[in-house]
């Protein structure tokens, strides 16, 4: 999992919890705070989404890279037993 997932996540719950607090006490000022670091907190692990998202596509990727060169391979050498 990648750490901006995990520093995301951090700052979407402390922005709930600090906009929580400013309901409560009424200060305005408080839950402005607290949105706008839960909104940067839902941005930046979206972004680790992202960047996990894109990591699995290359693994992926290369893994197919990789059987289709051994299959590749292999042929190759069931033609020169055979030929």
């Amino acid at each position: 999992m990648d750490k901006d997932r995990v520093e995301g996540k951090v700052k979407d719950v402390a922005g709930r919890v600090e906009r929580q607090v400013g309901e409560w006490t009424g200060d305005s000022e408080k839950q402005a705070h607290g949105a706008a670091k839960q909104a940067e907190g839902k941005v930046q692990n979206t972004w680790g989404r992202v960047k996990d998202a894109a990591k699995d596509a290359t693994k992926e990727n290369r893994d197919a890279n990789a059987e289709a060169d051994e299959a590749e391979e292999r042929r190759i050498k069931s033609e020169r037993k055979a030929g």
